[in-house]
């Protein structure tokens, strides 16, 4: 089986013209909700449609020539990426990068290790999304996620704690919630 939550439409072309092209068909799960159709941020360019391929792991396209000053590093998958890269250009922190983690099963070991390489002074690995921590992919992500842990950093969660329902409630409720994940996720402190 492959899981994946592509945050752009070339992504989710990718995505499913790689499928179609497998001679070895396995079952594949996206989980890419119909909010990021409509989303301003979710675009892709017709030379990503046309010449791109399929990246299990995004990085941040913004840290170039600054990854020597990164020491936090958030991953995350899906919809929530884009709640925290609005954050992060009110914040305009250099010290913070956004990884996108767009294949959950079968786990890319290889391109997360290279993610990880890029970024020596790494202190802290942050976990966001915006699922209850009982329900999002942390539980089985958290154990991975150790195993490629640089050495001496951190490994923290930042999401909705745990519930019996996935939803708050109330839209007002969603958003102040929302908002929190995202600048607790950048302005987290280490130790």
């Amino acid at each position: 089986m492959r899981v994946a939550n592509a945050t752009t439409p070339a992504q989710y072309f990718h995505l499913l013209r790689r499928q179609a092209k497998r001679t070895r068909q396995r079952p594949l799960v996206i989980m890419t909700p119909k909010s990021l159709l409509r989303h301003p941020l979710a675009t892709s360019t017709l030379t990503e449609l046309a010449e791109g391929r399929w990246q299990p792991v995004i990085d941040d396209a913004t840290t170039e020539g600054r990854r020597d000053q990164v020491t936090r590093l958030v991953l995350c998958t899906g919809k929530v990426y884009y709640d925290l890269l609005a954050e992060a250009s009110k914040q305009q922190v250099a010290s913070i990068a956004l990884v996108r983690v767009e294949q959950l099963y079968s786990f890319p070991w290889n391109e997360v290790r290279e993610v990880l390489a890029r970024y020596p002074n790494v202190r802290e690995l942050v976990w966001a999304q915006e699922e209850p921590r009982n329900m999002g992919a942390w539980t089985y992500l958290e154990p991975k996620l150790r195993e490629v842990l640089p050495a001496g950093a951190g490994l923290h969660y930042v999401g909705r704690p745990d519930r019996a329902s996935p939803a708050e409630g109330y839209p007002a409720a969603h958003a102040m919630e929302q908002n929190r994940i995202a600048t607790e996720a950048l302005t987290r402190h280490e130790g």
